[in-house]
């Protein structure tokens, strides 16, 4: 492959991905960077940009040339400059002839709140641009990088590709389908259970997978429970690690049974709760609730419960990218039936509750043939302290 060859995906004039050790690990860096937005910057992409320079500086591995990153930036948020011009004006010296590495392509259009990246990376003398991936954005979508193409600015699109797209899969499908992207989280134990009969749950998993829970809520934009988990252990539903956001906390509450004294409700000043019913619950429990500082928003009654397809349309709306659903039973067997669920991510336990009368991981009406099992892919395996967690992505029917 010739770097001027043509790239069919983007019917344009781009250099292709070839094995660099040196551009794949500035893209890695680029990466790393863009993960330090995660849960701040949706309906926006996590993006990071590295800026180098060729001359005397620092040997990255053994033959190379030498090269020194002399400006690094990352996204932090709706509103705030853009990881690429972040970089721009943290470089410490000229970029003239430098190489721009971004995990996502350069934005051109206008409709935001912040300047075309294009414009200040055709401004600065930049001489290259390794790019991550295309931004699916149908404002953007190939504009970008041909708008730098066209400029004479070299331009390597697709490297890390897969890597890029993991990282941006909630922005990805919500700017492609209006949707955000949903992981199922659940801890249970070797029989398939999360509590006791009595509902005890506190805690099935060691501390180093609480640990990894917490990390994953500060990662991403809500944070979804069903009315019985409310009921049976008054979660808050917060990250405890020190800097981190906390989610939206959405609990799905057809005939509005929360406590006014529920900590969801008391504790709103420090996470946002949105409570989600249907047009039968009582307005004058609503009105309580608002008065409290909780959103309710209100669906349409259905005997089998608020269908995930409209939750998900109007967490979409609200520009939410990235979903946890952290339900019991009931709510985790409904978002798989529906076919809402992305990915699961299954912490499981070294231990046993025996018995019908424990509370199942999963619980509903079930699958009636073997055929039509939802199957996991891309399944990853791994030990997180005393307890073993499974995740994968849900293969669409």
């Amino acid at each position: 492959m010739s770097w001027g060859a043509r790239n069919p995906n983007l019917h344009l004039r781009v250099k292709l991905p070839i094995i660099d050790k040196e551009d794949i690990y500035f893209m890695r860096r680029a990466l790393a960077l863009a993960k330090r937005g995660a849960g701040k910057t949706s309906p926006n992409p996590m993006v990071g940009a590295i800026i180098v320079q060729k001359g005397q500086g620092q040997r990255l591995l053994r033959g190379e040339r030498p090269l020194r990153v002399i400006g690094e930036g990352y996204h932090h948020g709706p509103g705030i400059p853009h990881a690429e011009a972040v970089a721009l004006a943290n470089a410490s010296e000229s970029v003239k002839g430098a190489t721009l590495y971004t995990n996502l392509e350069p934005c051109c259009h206008t409709k935001k709140r912040t300047p075309p990246c294009t414009d200040a990376i055709l401004k600065s003398g930049i001489a290259r641009v390794v790019v991550g991936m295309k931004d699916p954005n149908p404002a953007v979508n190939g504009k970008g990088i041909q708008v730098l193409s066209d400029a004479g600015i070299v331009v390597q699109a697709g490297l890390l590709k897969d890597e890029a797209e993991v990282l941006n899969a909630g922005y990805i499908k919500w700017i492609t389908t209006g949707r955000p992207f949903v992981i199922l989280k659940a801890a249970m134990t070797l029989d398939g259970k999360i509590a006791t009969k009595t509902g005890a749950s506190r805690w099935i998993t060691g501390e180093a997978a609480r640990r990894q829970v917490h990390q994953l809520r500060s990662s991403v934009d809500a944070v979804v429970i069903g009315i019985g988990t409310v009921i049976a252990d008054d979660p808050m539903l917060i990250s405890n690690l020190k800097g981190r956001t906390n989610p939206l906390r959405v609990v799905i509450d057809p005939c509005l049974k929360i406590s006014l004294s529920a900590k969801l409700i008391t504790s709103c000043q420090i996470a946002k709760t949105l409570i989600l019913t249907n047009d039968s619950a009582s307005s004058r429990k609503q009105k309580q609730i608002e008065h409290l500082g909780v959103e309710v928003r209100r669906f349409p009654y259905r005997k089998e419960g608020i269908p995930f397809d409209g939750i998900l349309k109007t967490l979409g709306e609200m520009g939410i990218c990235n979903l946890l659903i952290e339900g019991g039973g009931n709510v985790n067997g409904r978002s798989l039936r529906e076919g809402a669920v992305d990915r699961v991510i299954f912490y499981i336990a070294p231990k046993f509750l025996s018995g019908d009368d424990a509370k199942a991981v999963v619980s509903g009406k079930s699958i009636s043939r073997l055929e039509a099992a939802i199957q996991i892919a891309d399944m990853k395996i791994s030990k997180v302290g005393g307890d073993i967690c499974i995740s994968g992505m849900v293969q669409k029917k």
